[in-house]
């Protein structure tokens, strides 16, 4: 799969195009620009073991056949401190996550392990007054994005970049949005 098998590897969750288009954005107008690196994303796993990343690629393709794709939608604001990320609701994604972590849980990572609040940070590593600015302009302009999560997408993490490993997509009959 990939030749370095002791880097970790990072799940995230795929989203429509034009979704992903809106968050990316957001995180390119908000985003410290030297900082800004890997494309706007939602975590699911931040550090599963590289060297099973031929098992991990085996159940997400199982787990992904089973699986429609489903709606999502921006529910809130989470700051962050120092950054501002948006908060998504998505009851199929925790439930998806919850599956996975269940099996995985004996190599989860400290952080893994903690519950799980889907969101997309837009901004991060930036002076808390900054932040305090961009949560008060979006609360006055929240953004409306509804979209749908299609599938999963693992990367390997290179301390700092990500590099793509694989794809794995929900079934193609598609829940409709709320």
């Amino acid at each position: 799969m990939d030749p370095s098998p002791a880097c970790p590897l990072i799940l995230t969750a795929l989203f429509d195009a034009e979704s992903a288009r809106e968050f990316q954005r957001l995180r390119d107008r908000h985003f410290p620009a030297r900082l800004n690196i890997v494309p706007a994303h939602l975590t699911l796993f931040h550090a599963l073991p590289g060297q099973a990343a031929e098992a991990i690629a085996t159940d997400l393709r199982d787990l992904c056949r089973d699986v429609p794709s489903f709606a999502f939608h921006v529910s809130g604001l989470r700051f962050l401190g120092r950054g501002v990320a948006l908060a998504i609701d998505a009851p199929a994604l925790v439930a998806v996550r919850a599956r996975l972590a269940a099996g995985w849980r004996p190599s989860l990572s400290a952080q893994d392990r903690q519950g799980f609040a889907p969101h997309v940070t837009v901004q991060n590593k930036v002076d808390g007054k900054v932040a305090r600015a961009l949560r008060d302009a979006l609360m006055a302009d929240f953004p409306q994005i509804d979209g749908l999560l299609l599938g999963l997408r693992l990367w390997r993490y290179l301390d700092g970049p990500w590099e793509p490993v694989a794809t794995f997509s929900f079934k193609a009959d598609v829940a409709k949005a709320p």
